[in-house]
């Protein structure tokens, strides 16, 4: 036999069906058999699940299987993980099935609490860890004037409408009571960064400006609260209670020092001596996991709480690849779909049953978690507007700081075994986070619609900025192997001292250890940031070509740090505030001479697919042909850079057309426009695009007027065939291909190039051309004219072609 001392609150609770408050407080002690661990089969007659391993096994199954369910089934009304990880507690707990006597006695028998502990506090410890390994110190640097009286502010107006609503109520209930619902008011007012930034997550803000505003907004508030913390704990004990204090404090301190002068320099001796580019080597790994635990060890032994000294290590160390990335990779799924189901279904067993919740002290107790909610919203939406904030992000800010988690129910927890607050404020502070979750996620997905973000009252077009203007473009880069092309469509946009050429070089990078983005500009932050996100030779070719070009195009070198479904709030952000008016992207495929794709990432075709639907200027897709030839230089090339437009029509080829405009001043370009006319009636639809494409070809023809370098080609055609054979006979002469993206489906000249239930990615003729030998090694240049501009019929406009997953 073998016993294990547990909560007394636990067991009275969970012995009782739920109701904790009536149970004997005496019972402390479990005993089970230590040699009935390992089943020896169901065929020496025994039942599996009378052993520890066996029973362990099946709990863990139905506890991740039961919250996998349950976000599945909640994803489509855009719920967050944590709603579905507190109903699936729920369901399992004292409050749903395990409330029938022989469901909890199959499944849940208390012996099986020996293990769900385990389970349980090494979910907890791993799960603090991530989010300090998530965390990062240099956020606090951010915290500017505006962030810290929103947070601030909206902390301190929701304690004093607690602590007003607690003297109000004070007449109606008794003190004992009052103490309770005093302290669960309490424990709701406090603001918790890591909860904000999850939930930012979840919601795809992140990279926002209204995420980042939130961030540092939740930051300065935590803070706050901790120092409000700190001055409650230091002033309230006496006696030997402060003493007992005063000794978890040496403790702390002796920790923090340990972790900070010893683990932390290992830990960055390790980021050192890896090799550049590589995963953290296992070694390592290994070594980080055991100094986790260690530390938990340690808190165990001077009575801390068991996350606090996995959390201050997580977040003491570097947040960035190799350590970062390889840690939250290993750790991530198996914490957070192994370990913290049985966290959450372990709440959910010693929850007091719902259903006996007396009705007057639910409403109280609910009522001051509305009161405090109400606090935090109105203090972010006063201040807010106090420094102008739309109001439509005000209101945003003061519901996400609302946002509640795994934290939250360890504290409640905590609370409630030290008898600070009682079983039904543990319930209620329970459910509140759910419910609170549940209303708030969906209202910011309204308010914060993307498709609304990056509109602007005015188009941001080659086509509209005239070729005498400065060209203000945003080049995307995905990594070493788009640089050589980007600069040359650079240099071939002919940048001139009447017509300057600004570029922002924007690096992406896919975020894997740190859970908040970073937004680096290299002409500020120059040798770390480089070496920590590995930008160092792209920025260095991209400042070579501004440096030998120094007169005529500035650059502007940065790089984003976010995750891919992230990752295009920072390009239309950036591409907003510079005023840019076109976007170059490399295309997710990458093409041979003969057409076969040699390579396909599906999360840059993700970012590709956001960064055309949203963003506030115009789109060009770089399309790669040719993977083992290296593009020519225009400059070093000994024979001119042949370019050709495919002009069909509509605004995508009239947008192609006018960057083609600029091209032809530079005197190593030849281009060649080969425009498709039908030879048919045009449909009435259609009428007000053919005036338009006439007017544009009239402008473009005074553009290149005396210019021998230019060719113009008319081409009747009847159908897709006659459009084949005409791009047929292009052949491999030309370096770079420009066609639009977007076409009518009526027009002629495209009928049969696609299947007429196939969603292109390039458009019909870009589609023809990257998957077909027709044009050899020439680089195709897919273009998308800006058309989102707010106050307009936006039901004149193309729509954005979807870029199909199943491709």
């Amino acid at each position: 036999m073998g016993s294990i001392v547990m909560e007394p609150n636990d067991i009275a609770t969970y012995m009782n069906g739920g109701n904790g408050h009536k149970a004997s407080k005496n019972i402390t002690t479990i005993c089970t058999f230590a040699n009935r661990v390992h089943s020896t089969g169901i065929f020496t007659g025994v039942n599996p699940l009378e052993f520890s391993a066996s029973l362990l096994f099946l709990q863990l199954g139905i506890c991740s299987v039961t919250i996998i369910f349950f976000s599945r089934l909640l994803k489509p009304l855009g719920q967050p993980l944590i709603v579905s990880q507190i109903l699936g507690g729920i369901i399992l707990g004292s409050s749903g099935l395990s409330h029938l006597d022989k469901f909890k006695q199959t499944i849940f028998p208390l012996r099986g609490f020996v293990c769900l502990d385990l389970v349980s506090a090494l979910g907890h410890i791993f799960y603090f860890f991530l989010i300090g390994l998530q965390t990062d110190i240099s956020f606090v640097k951010k915290i500017d004037k505006k962030a810290f009286c929103i947070g601030s502010f909206s902390t301190i107006l929701a304690m004093i409408l607690v602590t007003v609503y607690s003297i109000v109520l004070a007449n109606a209930v008794d003190i004992k009571k009052i103490k309770y619902i005093y302290e669960l008011g309490r424990l709701e007012s406090f603001i918790s960064f890591p909860m904000v930034a999850s939930l930012l997550h979840e919601l795809h803000l992140i990279n926002s400006e209204f995420g980042k505003i939130s961030l540092s907004t939740s930051m300065a508030s935590t803070l706050l609260s901790i120092c409000f913390t700190l001055l409650r704990t230091i002033m309230s004990p006496r006696g030997e209670v402060k003493h007992h204090v005063l000794s978890e404090n040496f403790a702390i301190v002796v920790l923090i020092l340990v972790i900070v002068f010893v683990i932390r320099p290992t830990t960055l001796w390790m980021a050192k001596v890896n090799p550049t580019g590589q995963p953290l080597k296992e070694y390592f790994v290994i070594t980080l996991l055991l100094a986790v635990l260690t530390v938990a060890f340690c808190c165990q032994t001077f009575g801390l709480r068991i996350y606090f000294a996995s959390f201050l290590l997580g977040f003491t160390m570097p947040s960035e690849p190799p350590v970062g990335s390889t840690l939250v990779e290993r750790l991530d799924f198996i914490t957070s779909w192994i370990f913290m189901p049985i966290f959450f279904v372990r709440i959910g067993l010693v929850v007091d049953n719902i259903y006996s919740i007396k009705l007057m002290n639910f409403l109280y107790m609910s009522f001051i978690v509305i009161i405090s909610a109400l606090g935090k919203l109105l203090g972010a939406l006063m201040i807010s507007m106090y420094y102008r904030l739309h109001m439509r992000d005000a209101i945003s800010l003061g519901l996400i700081l609302n946002s509640q988690g795994a934290l939250e129910l360890s504290m409640f927890k905590v609370k409630r075994r030290d008898k600070v607050i009682n079983d039904e404020a543990f319930v209620v502070g329970c459910i509140s986070i759910m419910v609170t979750v549940a209303i708030i996620a969906p209202v910011i997905r309204y308010l914060l619609r993307p498709s609304k973000r990056y509109k602007v009252h005015k188009r941001r077009t080659v086509m509209n900025s005239g070729p005498e203007f400065d060209l203000s473009l945003l080049v995307c880069i995905y990594d070493q192997e788009d640089v050589p092309s980007a600069i040359n469509l650079l240099d071939a946009l002919n940048p001139t001292k009447r017509s300057h050429l600004i570029v922002y070089m924007l690096h992406l990078v896919e975020l894997l250890g740190s859970a908040q983005p970073k937004f680096i500009h290299h002409k500020l932050n120059k040798a770390r940031t480089l070496r920590s996100c590995s930008s160092e030779p792209i920025v260095n070719a991209f400042k070579y070509f501004g440096e030998s070009n120094s007169e005529i195009v500035e650059i502007n070198p940065f790089t984003s740090i976010s995750p891919f479904t992230t990752m295009h709030d920072d390009v239309c952000s950036l591409a907003l505030n510079k005023n840019t008016s076109l976007i170059l992207v490399p295309f997710h495929k990458k093409f041979h001479s003969n057409g076969m794709m040699s390579s396909s990432k599906h999360k840059i075709k993700t970012v590709n697919h956001h960064i055309l639907d949203k963003a506030p200027c115009s789109v060009a897709l770089i399309v790669e042909r040719g993977f083992l030839k290296a593009p020519k230089s225009i400059e070093t090339n000994l024979h001119s850079f042949q370019i050709a437009i495919v002009f069909v029509g509509g605004p995508d080829d009239r947008e192609a057309m006018f960057i083609g405009a600029r091209m032809v001043g530079h005197t190593n370009v030849n281009l060649t426009m080969i425009r498709l006319l039908d030879n048919e009636n045009v449909p009435n639809d259609d009428v007000k695009e053919r005036r338009l494409d006439d007017e544009a070809v009239a402008e473009f023809h005074q553009i290149i007027s005396d210019n021998y370098r230019v060719r113009y080609i008319e081409e009747v055609v009847t159908d897709g065939t006659e459009t084949i054979s005409i791009l047929r006979s292009m052949g491999s002469n030309f370096d770079l291909v420009m066609v639009g993206r977007r076409h009518s489906p009526f027009w002629a000249s495209l009928q049969g190039l696609v299947l007429w239930n196939e969603r292109t990615e390039l458009g019909e003729i870009g589609e023809v051309l990257a998957t077909s030998d027709l044009i050899g090694n020439a680089i195709i240049l897919v273009v998308q004219q800006h058309t989102r501009v707010a106050n307009e019929d936006e039901e004149s406009h193309h729509e954005t072609i979807p870029m199909d997953d199943t491709k």
